[in-house]
């Protein structure tokens, strides 16, 4: 046999192989076309059987941390309040995984924390499976761990109860495709923060060493390209996934140049600013404050690794220092931390923060509040002079509008939300300090100390001033003109 039929027959059987192999794939993807039309005319039908049941027709949000307490789960108890009473004749449901408390409690527990009362019952579906999107589970590859537990925990959710609108108000931007091409739901995003972002890239390519990327990867040429890598095909996914949005809701310019970068939805995005509570604080008195003995320096935020509350502290001891020969030292002064804590990480996470208290020889000066109720944070705010945020690229920053609300002087974090479009001037008029490291809050912190009280009260009244955009109001204005479209079409 020549060399030419032998060339010939190896051809053939190769065709036949891959013939064979193409009628395989071909018969998979005909299985799994006819599987999923199959679960999503079931889902169907569960859906039309809950209609037939109640005649009324359900937006339901996924917010598996309902009861945190944070900004992200204000803007959901706001968000419903507003369609609730524009559209009373719609049922909502919340899937949540708080199994450890009663619907009741998660209602009452937003209204002493935000001030927030609803008026009709809110329907809770409680899932089993929201350990599979807790961080800890994944202590390596954590953004895909969590994003494909997420999409376990988003069946769970679809299985229990079949919306006419899904609202995905947490971040969890793989459960959208789920939702809408096996629910046929209409499905929509309320985006605080992109879980992957074009600064993330930077960082790891740049090699710079974050709370999430750690020493030993940015010390590594191998590691951090493998890392960039990762990080890449990561994102191509996750802009597949937030692509499939019929509507997409962002918290701030920051956070909408990231999703436009990465989701290409341009025609169907755009930003609503969260909502922020700003009428309850202006009752705040606001005074000059030459007559304070002790100065209180009050950080709001909840006990997460990115609130980088460490260098707070640490910011804070290089002040101690500097006044340590002034007239009244360290007792003119008191660092006061208020979060909530969502889980035994944020809990163990704060045992650890008390620890780098009483190293850095701070700790009489140094408060920790846990999950307080708003009466007590009005309070602290009321008494306080600087108003602290240490995170980088922060989406928003709820807890600097507050504290602008109420009055106090603020000093931010130089990036994100609020360098974008909280602390920026006010009819021309300064509205607060921005720093972005151990000296220059240190820095700012002396300088706004040195301030007359008239400057400082200047400066006060420009910040409440700008923050009337962020307003309860304003939220609901923007949210519903967003969400008009969808809910028309149900």
């Amino acid at each position: 046999m020549s060399a030419h039929d032998e060339l010939v027959l190896c051809m053939c059987f190769l065709w036949k192989v891959l013939y064979h192999l193409l009628f395989v794939c071909l018969l998979l993807l005909s299985v799994l076309v006819l599987l999923m039309l199959a679960v999503r005319l079931w889902l169907k039908g569960k859906r039309s059987t809950r209609y037939a049941r109640t005649g009324r027709p359900a937006v339901a949000f996924f917010h598996p941390y309902c009861n945190a307490g944070g900004g992200g789960e204000r803007v959901l108890w706001c968000a419903i309040r507003a369609l609730q009473r524009r559209y009373p004749d719609i049922d909502i449901v919340v899937y949540t995984g708080d199994l450890g408390v009663l619907p009741h409690e998660i209602v009452d527990g937003a209204r002493r924390r935000f001030n927030i009362v609803f008026p009709r019952p809110i329907h809770f579906v409680f899932l089993r499976l929201r350990l599979l999107v807790e961080p800890s589970l994944f202590p390596h590859f954590t953004l895909l761990g969590q994003s494909m537990g997420s999409i376990f925990l988003g069946w769970e959710a679809l299985t229990e109860f079949v919306p006419d609108i899904y609202i995905d108000s947490m971040g969890y931007a793989f459960t959208l495709p789920l939702f809408r091409y096996l629910g046929g739901c209409s499905v929509c995003a309320y985006v605080h923060y992109p879980t992957i972002s074009t600064d993330m890239l930077s960082v790891v390519r740049e090699r710079n060493p974050r709370f999430n990327n750690t020493g030993y990867i940015s010390n590594s040429l191998f590691l951090s390209a493998f890392k960039l890598l990762y990080y890449c095909l990561f994102a191509m996914f996750y802009g597949m996934a937030g692509s499939c949005s019929d509507l997409v809701m962002v918290n701030s310019t920051w956070t909408l140049d990231h999703i436009l970068s990465l989701w290409h939805a341009s025609n169907r995005t755009s930003v609503v600013y969260p909502p922020c509570d700003v009428s309850a604080f202006l009752d705040v008195p606001l005074e000059e404050d030459e007559e304070k003995k002790c100065h209180s320096i009050v950080s709001i935020g909840q006990f997460r690794p990115e609130k980088d509350h460490r260098l707070q502290i640490k910011a804070f001891k290089k002040v101690l220092d500097r006044r340590r020969e002034t007239a009244g030292g360290r007792e003119t002064l008191k660092l006061v931390l208020i979060g909530g804590c969502r889980n035994q990480e944020d809990e163990d996470r704060v045992v650890m923060l008390r620890g780098l208290c009483h190293e850095q020889g701070v700790a009489d000066r140094v408060e920790f509040k846990l999950n307080i109720p708003f009466a007590e944070l009005k309070k602290e705010l009321g008494g306080a002079t600087i108003g602290l945020h240490t995170m980088w690229n922060e989406h928003f920053g709820i807890g600097v509008v507050e504290c602008m609300a109420a009055g106090k002087v603020i000093l931010a974090h130089k990036s994100g939300g609020p360098k974008l479009d909280i602390v920026v001037p006010f009819e021309g008029g300064q509205t607060g300090f921005l720093a972005d490291d151990e000296d220059s809050y240190a820095e700012a912190i002396e300088e706004i100390l040195s301030l007359t009280p008239a400057s400082r009260l200047q400066i006060r009244r420009n910040a409440r001033q700008s923050v009337a955009r962020f307003s309860d109001q304003e939220f609901e204005v923007s949210l519903l003109a967003a969400l008009e479209r969808l809910m028309g079409d149900i």
